[in-house]
């Protein structure tokens, strides 16, 4: 991570070559404990001259050797650096070397006027003593018995520290990996990973399986053992998880497996086995739904979804049988009540909505945009507060829980903070032990829950609690394994109630006209007639992708700010079904961000540069930071000298050390999966026959309806047919439908 200054676009510059320098530690200006970045000062005999080097050096002592492949980089305020990416270490051989390496505190019970002493006794075969000959030590005045004793003891781990680092670097693994490895397993890193090189992947956060396979290939690992195959079969089901299924089909599985590990299947059976018993993985016979799985007969979970998959099929059937508190309520005079309080007429099945809220103890609320969804919600939540019952308002994302907020007067939590989520106390705090104290939940955006998240918040819901989950399950099902609201609305067991009503203030929104088209398989209205003000979807047709990415940066940069007045970074967002290629959110991000907020001094992480002013997303939820997956924010300032970022979120300011940049991505382009749960006053939508494997309805549906007040699509009308033909998007292997239904 490093702060440069630059004068032209960086995104045009070709990767440098590396370049070869070494030299003697002199002195170490910074390091970072956690991540070993270091900043040294090198005296180099090739240059005649002390100069800067930074990188993951792991704060070398001083008087240490390195040689070291990186390249050289201008800092804007501390000059001429060489940043590291490969380096190897060695101790000194000059006497002058050697006392400032035994000065440096690196060996304790010798400090600077001892470690003079001794290199003026023994010269340049000082360290051949230390390792040969510590004893004669005590020939130096100062040093007695139990003086001595310590610096053995320290020299002897030093040494063994030295030989894991040599070991690991031997073996082609990376500074920053290698220190990541040494400082979990320490002086028994060598022996634990010729056992088992894979419990890397379990156990050091950022080396998955993988990398951990890599190494153990380098270190002469068994390609054929069964700790490999173990945690290829692992592996592999959590990649499987990690792309929304809950279980994944055996034969399937296995077909996986083998492909990843070059392996034959036979040898996979064991291992299997192997890993049931140990209640890693669970096998199931799905012999009662055959058919409907394509024959296959067993399903593999990862025990952790399994259990998860059966708590909340248990736990919701408990709930909607479980008897309440609540007074009988007269349900006619109550919508009576609501309907004058509020100024409002309720629609038949709006009322047919109100009126489960009070005799329903589990109710699914459905519909698309303008049917009516936050009318049902404030109308519930007035006749609740009249009863005196105690109301919790939830949403997945804290963009959404804004939202909730704002539309029904009330407040409104993520559900990670109504379950007060501590990352250094286990977790969720709201659990079966210390529930919530609630007589309703409402949670709306129920469509983005996945199977993990929903076990928790029902562990922390009491039974004489009524849930209502109130989403629109045509949207994109959630990032995280599961299908939570489809699957409890196709299990036929809980009550829904589906809005398929516009309204008519609805109506005159073809945003809103047209996603239910979509919905249904029809293609949007568009009248792109310049003359008609009231128009809020536009379609641009256009089949080149360079001359689409052309008119997103003029609508973005020119035209819909002049027309409508939005800004160009905090209103408009460009919506795109994929990452990669011309209108890819990665290609569309480097373009936005030269044209909308060119900055001649920014903050590189990797290749990704952060530019003062821009937008960015958060890219995992971070509880101390109170920064969750998919919270947008701009930059609101860089502080080289303290190495730190500040963000805005809405109306507060958030540090970032350059060390957690890789939480962050650039987002005036972002995915339609990770819009989710937000909306936006415009968005552009790229559509094109380039994205053609991501074309499905459900995916444009989300997408235009994130839009407030302006949609714009760019595209071609074939590859907007084709994406609202394939209404079959890609199938989630779940079963909590069936276990709802048992």
């Amino acid at each position: 991570m490093e702060m440069i200054k630059a004068t032209n676009a960086p995104q045009d510059q070709k990767p440098q070559a590396l370049e070869f320098l070494t030299g003697q530690v002199v002195r170490i200006t910074f390091s970072n404990e956690q991540t070993g970045f270091t900043v040294a000062q090198i005296a180099s005999d090739k240059l005649k001259e002390t100069v800067t080097v930074v990188g993951e050096l792991m704060a070398p002592a001083e008087g240490t050797i390195l040689s070291m492949h990186g390249h050289w980089l201008e800092h804007e305020r501390f000059g001429r650096q060489f940043r590291v990416v490969q380096f190897t270490a060695r101790l000194p051989v000059d006497k002058k070397g050697i006392e400032r390496y035994l000065g440096s505190g690196a060996i304790r019970g010798i400090r600077e006027a001892t470690a003079k002493l001794i290199v003026q006794r023994f010269g340049k075969k000082t360290l051949e003593v230390l390792d040969k000959e510590i004893e004669r030590l005590a020939e130096i005045g100062g040093i007695g018995r139990k003086r001595l004793a310590t610096i053995r003891q320290s020299w002897e781990e030093q040494k063994e520290n030295r030989n894991v680092m040599l070991f690991l670097q031997g073996h082609g693994i990376g500074a920053a990996t290698a220190n990541k490895i040494f400082k979990h397993y320490g002086q028994k890193t060598v022996t634990l990973l010729k056992e088992n090189p894979y419990r890397l992947a379990e156990e050091i956060f950022g080396i998955g399986f993988l990398k951990a396979d890599q190494i153990a290939g380098r270190i002469g690992f068994d390609a054929r053992s069964p700790l490999r195959l173990q945690a290829g079969i692992l592996h592999t089901l959590s990649q499987m998880t990690a792309e929304g299924h809950v279980y994944y089909p055996y034969e399937e599985l296995l077909n996986k497996v083998c492909e990843l590990l070059k392996v034959e299947r036979d040898l996979l059976y064991s291992p299997m086995a192997e890993l049931v018993c140990t209640r890693k993985i669970v096998i199931e016979n799905l012999k009662d739904s055959a058919l409907r799985l394509q024959l296959t007969p067993l399903a593999v979970y990862l025990s952790l979804f399994h259990f998860c998959e059966n708590y909340v099929a248990t736990k919701l059937n408990l709930l909607a049988e479980a008897s309440t508190p609540r007074r009988e309520v007269n349900i006619h005079k109550a919508l009576e009540w609501v309907q004058n309080k509020l100024q409002i007429q309720l629609a038949q099945r709006q009322a047919q909505a109100v009126a489960k809220s009070l005799k329903e103890k589990v109710l699914i609320i459905t519909g698309g945009p303008g049917t009516g969804k936050t009318t049902i919600v404030r109308a519930i939540t007035r006749i609740h507060e009249q009863l005196h019952a105690t109301i919790l308002l939830a949403a997945p994302t804290g963009r959404a829980a804004k939202r909730l907020a704002e539309t029904t007067g009330r407040p409104a939590k993520t559900i990670h903070r109504l379950l007060e989520f501590s990352p250094t106390q286990n977790g969720f705090q709201r659990n079966e032990d210390n529930p919530l104290q609630v007589d309703l939940l409402i949670v709306d955006e129920a469509s983005m829950i996945d199977i993990l998240l929903m076990h928790h918040l029902l562990k922390a819901l009491p039974l004489a609690a009524t849930l209502i989950l109130v989403g629109d399950v045509h949207q994109l099902p959630s990032v995280g394994p599961g299908n939570v609201l489809k699957d409890l609305i196709a299990s036929d067991t809980l009550p829904v109630v589906t809005l398929d009503q516009i309204f008519r203030q609805a109506k005159a929104s073809r945003i809103v006209v047209n996603a239910h088209r979509i919905n249904a398989g029809q293609m949007p209205q568009i009248k792109n007639k310049s003359e008609d003000s009231d128009n809020d979807f536009y379609f641009i047709e256009q089949e080149d992708p360079e001359k689409i990415l052309e008119i997103i940066l003029t609508l973005t940069s020119e035209r819909i700010p002049r027309r409508f007045g939005f800004n160009p970074i905090d209103d408009i967002q460009v919506l795109t079904p994929m990452h990669r290629g011309t209108v890819g959110a990665e290609n569309l991000n480097r373009e936005l961000q030269r044209t909308l907020n060119p900055q001649h001094v920014y903050v590189k992480h990797g290749e990704q540069l952060f530019h003062l002013n821009d937008k960015v997303m958060q890219l995992r939820n971070n509880y101390e930071k109170e920064v969750f997956n998919g919270d947008i924010g701009r930059i609101a300032g860089i502080d080289p000298h303290a190495k730190q970022v500040m963000l805005r979120f809405d109306e507060r300011l958030v540090p970032y050390d350059f060390t957690e940049m890789e939480e962050l991505g650039v987002a005036y382009a972002v995915s339609v999966h990770k819009s989710q749960g937000s909306e936006f006053p415009a968005v552009v939508i790229p559509v094109t026959t380039q994205h053609y494997v991501l074309l499905q309805r459900n995916l444009l549906y989300t997408a235009v309806t994130r839009a407030r007040k302006l949609a714009v699509l760019v595209g071609t009308q074939r590859a907007l047919a084709i994406a609202i033909k394939n209404n079959a998007p890609q199938q989630r292997y779940t079963r909590l439908d069936r276990r709802l239904a048992m």
